[in-house]
């Protein structure tokens, strides 16, 4: 069976320059003295430092007390919750599953999170149900999430369903984490939002949103869910394409307003060849969290 997560890499680390730095808190970098911490450098030796953090062979060699810095690693608890009804199933705008651009962005932000060394762990859901796989440290199992997520989509009958997937978020996230929603594009219902809305005050929400195809591209498009075949006097038709356009610019800004007046870091992504290089501009625009 090939292998999801060698493609996510070749294309991510083509982009980033974040391999040393936490892509969630964007660019972490807290220098705090203390020990089981990675080294970072020397300073001169302050009243009230802890005498144990003294280097005495760098004080030995130039005859002044000299004192170790370490760079703190913060680790994370990193939960993707991914949408894998059949809205999920259905095409993104270069014609190729949606659900391939969340494997995209699934990929690329757990590869980074493993590089740090956080736990990932996700939730699938759709209408028939949820599930959720527990948190592991390894590339292994980051693959075998992937896996899920195409496989989940592939075989799906059942429709989406994202109030239920913020629902099990809910449910089932207990600890404070970075939850990375992954879900289609229309703009957030009452419920939805209530749900959102709880999800923020209590964990740090990113929310990638994968966008649909053109339904009326002169070549014809069925709909996923209903399959209702889209008439052809309206392929194609250009009054019809600007109603579909200026539809869409609002719930965009619908959608979008609403991430933004939570302070949730958002994403959309509508091709697999630019979906990398957007989520880790969403990442660099993260606030940036230094310590003392």
């Amino acid at each position: 069976m090939t292998s999801l997560l060698p493609a996510v890499a070749s294309r991510l680390f083509v982009h980033t320059r974040l391999a040393s730095a936490h892509p969630l808190d964007g660019a972490y970098a807290s220098l705090v003295r203390g020990r089981s911490m990675d080294f970072e450098d020397l300073r001169d030796y302050q009243f009230g430092d802890d005498v144990r953090d003294v280097d005495w062979k760098a004080t030995a060699r130039h005859g002044e007390l000299l004192v170790k810095r370490s760079r703190a690693r913060r680790m994370h608890s990193v939960v993707f919750a991914v949408d894998t009804g059949l809205d999920m199933a259905s095409l993104s705008p270069d014609e190729r599953p949606k659900s391939e651009l969340a494997i995209l962005a699934v990929g690329a932000i757990g590869l980074l999170s493993h590089r740090h060394g956080d736990d990932l762990s996700m939730i699938l859901a759709d209408e028939g149900g949820s599930r959720r796989l527990p948190a592991r440290r390894s590339e292994g199992a980051l693959e075998l999430a992937l896996r899920e997520i195409r496989d989940r989509t592939a075989d799906t009958r059942a429709a989406s369903d994202r109030a239920a997937l913020l629902a099990a978020i809910v449910s089932t996230v207990k600890r404070r984490s970075i939850v990375v929603v992954v879900a289609g594009e229309a703009p957030l219902d009452e419920r939805e939002e209530k749900l959102l809305r709880r999800l923020q005050a209590q964990h740090d929400v990113v929310w990638v949103s994968v966008r649909d195809a053109d339904p009326v591209v002169p070549r014809g498009a069925v709909d996923a869910r209903t399959r209702w075949v889209v008439p052809a006097h309206l392929r194609g038709n250009k009054n019809v394409l600007a109603e579909i356009a200026e539809q869409r610019r609002r719930d965009d800004a619908a959608r979008d307003g609403l991430l933004d007046s939570l302070e949730v870091s958002h994403v959309e992504l509508a091709h697999a060849d630019t979906a990398v290089p957007q989520v880790l501009r969403m990442l660099a625009r993260r606030p940036r969290v230094r310590g003392s």
